[in-house]
């Protein structure tokens, strides 16, 4: 598991997964809990960033996975 993380592969991979999901999962769970102004949000914003971050990081990611393992 140690070797998937020294991928810069993985790592650039999970950044982008983790600065594309983030503001948009933040906006979820506050409006869930009550800290959003609006119960029923339409975060447009966060939304277009997880759609255009999500795929290119799941390619990073697989990419990685596939390097360490035919590394050995």
């Amino acid at each position: 598991m140690r070797a998937y993380f020294q991928s810069g592969w993985v790592k650039t991979g999970l950044v982008l997964l983790f600065v594309g999901a983030g503001p948009l999962l933040f906006i979820i769970v506050a409006a869930a809990i009550g800290l959003w102004p609006d119960p029923n949000p339409n975060p447009i914003g966060p939304g277009l960033l997880f759609f255009f971050t999500f795929w290119p990081a799941l390619i990073c990611i697989v990419i990685g996975v596939v390097r360490v393992r035919l590394r050995g």
